[in-house]
């Protein structure tokens, strides 16, 4: 059991490595379309995990509540929202579109700015991942082991084009390629940690399972909204986003029905 949870805790970080390495088999730094594709892509599956692996078994998980079991998702939700708009004000970042974020007067450098993004996007990812782990080792009904194996993924398949869109920008500002998949690989090393610190927090977590998988989405959610949409709907080629979204969204929505 102990390894299994080690490799599902592990496999969202491999997406964005895989991802990161993509600057060993690419010339040239990632054109527009390709960008608005893969953040598109990204976006449908975080919307489509954010409900079938989380938000729908917060609600089956909170039957004891009867007419009032959407009230945990509510709050977890919303709470998700909160904690990662909190982190989204205070923390210096940039988006892919060049304009940064968070406290004015940050003297941090640009490359540091963008791994902070990303940073912050795969904060919530660690946590879901986490959460749902939890879940299964405490024998909840809601979540199962394939569950929580498809959202870890399901996650790392959303990691890989974020992988490639942190370190082929770089790749194009000159810096040498071992160091760009270094810096593309480790932006996404928050994620295990999140989960690591989720799991091990099992005690307390399992009994408020229901607001936890809802916080989860919640967070997961606002970084489609702030970010991966308007990144992907902003100047040219916004109907391939559109499109890669459909297409995300209905890939992690098979796997996680099919399969969960």
């Amino acid at each position: 059991m102990r390894s299994e949870i080690i490799i599902g805790i592990l496999i969202p970080f491999l997406g964005t490595a895989l991802g990161a390495a993509m600057v060993f088999f690419l010339k040239d730094d990632i054109s527009e379309r390709l960008k608005k594709i893969l953040t598109g892509f990204a976006a449908g599956v975080m919307v489509a995990a954010s409900f079938w692996s989380l938000l729908q078994p917060s609600i089956e998980a909170s039957t004891e509540y009867g007419k009032f079991a959407y009230m945990p998702a509510a709050i977890g939700f919303l709470i998700g929202i909160g904690f990662v708009l909190f982190l989204d004000i205070v923390t210096p970042h940039m988006h892919m579109d060049n304009v940064s974020e968070g406290p004015t007067g940050s003297k941090l450098k640009r490359t540091t700015k963008l791994i902070l993004a990303v940073t912050l996007h795969n904060i919530p990812e660690g946590m879901a991942v986490g959460v749902i782990y939890a879940g299964w080792l405490s024998g909840h009904v809601a979540v199962s082991r394939t569950a929580a194996l498809v959202l870890a993924i399901g996650i790392a398949i959303q990691n890989f084009p974020e992988g490639a869109i942190v370190s082929m920008p770089l790749k194009a500002e000159g810096m040498n390629k071992g160091k760009t998949f270094l810096y593309g690989a480790f932006s996404g090393i928050v994620e295990p940690i999140a989960s690591i610190i989720t799991i091990f927090a099992a005690a307390v977590v399992v009994q408020v399972l229901p607001y936890m998988l809802a916080f989860a989405a919640g967070a997961m959610m606002y970084v489609v909204v702030e970010e991966l949409i308007p990144e992907m709907s902003v100047g040219k080629h916004t109907n391939t986003g559109t499109v890669a979204f459909a297409m995300g969204f209905v890939l992690m929505m098979i796997l996680d029905v099919a399969l969960g």
